[in-house]
């Protein structure tokens, strides 16, 4: 196998989630719906911000690596939710998909073109650090929604 594809393959599984951390499917696998807006532990936010926050802000990366036009969200107040709830589970299921669509069109991105090349429209961001960061922030937020199941009493790997 080409380096080149080896690194794909490796930032694909690094995406998706499951090696090293738990992925977003497991994190929320389980979990009482009256919990989805549940604060613990002084914390300041509930598993459905988070899960809206790691939505807004992949949606957004995704975006930025595909569309010169894109206009990204006021930061910090247009990736964080107001509500701590999801409106219905008709929301909740949206946003989860949402994710998961986002997440499969980036890793398209990754394997149609050229990583290592600056975006055009950014200031030095290529896909290659697109995929990274979005990793890592998304690995970093399904953690702490982890820490606050644990905190509610809700995970029982």
């Amino acid at each position: 196998m080409e380096k080149h594809d080896i690194l794909i393959t490796e930032l694909t599984n690094l995406l998706k989630g499951g090696n090293a951390h738990a992925d977003l499917k497991t994190a929320l696998a389980g979990l009482p719906p009256e919990l989805r807006g549940a604060k613990a532990g002084g914390l300041p936010y509930t598993i459905w911000q988070l899960v809206e926050h790691i939505r807004i802000a992949q949606w957004d990366m995704l975006e930025f690596s595909k569309d010169g036009n894109h206009q990204s969200p006021k930061w910090p107040d247009d990736y964080w939710p107001k509500e701590i709830a999801p409106a219905d589970d008709a929301a909740w299921k949206r946003s989860v998909k949402q994710i998961e669509d986002d997440q499969e069109a980036f890793i398209a991105l990754l394997q149609d073109g050229n990583i290592y090349a600056h975006i055009p429209h950014g200031d030095g961001q290529s896909i290659l650090r697109e995929a990274l960061q979005i990793a890592d922030h998304n690995a970093y937020h399904i953690a702490e929604i982890i820490v606050i199941r644990r905190l509610l009493g809700a995970w029982t790997r």
